[in-house]
């Protein structure tokens, strides 16, 4: 498996000095990412179907968003024709993310639906070294080694790939090439559309898609039970959607990537207290070079 920023900011793609208010921003960032490393379990513990779950995740949180957006100042309606045309593709494209991301988490581990519904990190921090215009840094480069390294290792120390799983990954693969498109997409609105009110539209046009996803695929709509689409609503769609939205001003894409990668190491945890899945020493290799890989990023 989202990109906010305040109205008066422009978005220029820096790595952000240590100051007080960064680092709060940093702590939002990795908060939003774990925020969002739940939202599978809520995903497979709704009754009413994953594309189903996914729709109630866009859907419940909207009188929310737009009330936040009213306080935060930020204009819901009034903007241009060709905002509305972009932020409509990104609503488009989102709803494709999490249709082929939530139907994957139905048909794999959680351990696979993490790592690859985040693959599109990957080619986010390839593009933001590419947007420098400039040879990267040696941190830089050892930073992306240091992810791809320990990606690899919890890919293949916690992902168990079988043709019971394949279609599965293959679904999260997909949703992570469309997140990665999603964040092209918002690109050019980022300057003029509040945060709040980016993952206001961003989900209004997702749902209809995902409707239509969960209608095809025969799923029950309404679910018997709530709280489990409540809790992936507010988790994954209003505290995770919108700190890494907010987020994206305000750190380059080297670090928005970086930190989209932290979410496989969280499920690696997830996995263990929910379902038992024992990580290895490897594992622990890992996530201390994820780990690692952030602190690179950040000096």
């Amino acid at each position: 498996m989202t990109t906010v920023h305040r109205t008066e900011k422009t978005f220029v793609p820096q790595t952000p000095g240590l100051s007080r208010t960064n680092n709060r921003w940093f702590a939002a960032l990795l908060f939003g990412n774990l925020a969002m490393a739940f939202g599978p379990v809520f995903v497979r513990l709704a009754d009413c179907g994953p594309v189903s779950a996914g729709l109630w995740r866009l859907l419940l949180p909207l009188p929310l968003l737009a009330l936040l957006a009213r306080r935060a100042g930020q204009p819901v309606f009034g903007h241009s024709v060709q905002a509305m045309l972009i932020l409509l593709l990104a609503g488009v494209v989102f709803g494709l993310d999490l249709a082929s991301w939530h139907l994957g988490i139905g048909h794999t581990r959680l351990g696979n639906a993490t790592l690859f519904g985040n693959v599109g990190s990957i080619f986010l921090m390839l593009w933001g070294l590419v947007m420098a215009r400039r040879r990267p840094r040696l941190n830089e480069l050892a930073a992306v080694a240091c992810a791809l390294l320990g990606a690899a290792i919890l890919l293949g120390r916690s992902l168990e790939i079988n043709t019971a799983t394949l279609v599965g990954d293959l679904l999260c693969i997909l949703a992570g090439l469309f997140y990665f498109a999603y964040f092209l997409c918002l690109r050019p609105v980022q300057a003029h559309v509040g945060s709040w009110t980016l993952v206001f539209y961003t989900g209004l046009f997702a749902a209809p898609v995902m409707l239509g996803a969960a209608v095809l695929m025969g799923e029950p709509i309404v679910p018997h039970v709530w709280w489990p689409v409540i809790a992936l609503a507010l988790c994954s769609q209003v505290v995770g959607q919108g700190l890494l939205v907010a987020s994206l001003t305000r750190f380059s894409p080297l670090v928005i990537g970086l930190a989209l990668l932290t979410q496989p190491a969280i499920s690696v945890g997830v996995g263990l207290a929910l379902f038992g899945e024992m990580p290895g020493g490897l594992d622990a290799v890992g996530m201390a070079l994820v780990a690692g890989a952030l602190v690179l990023a950040r000096a």
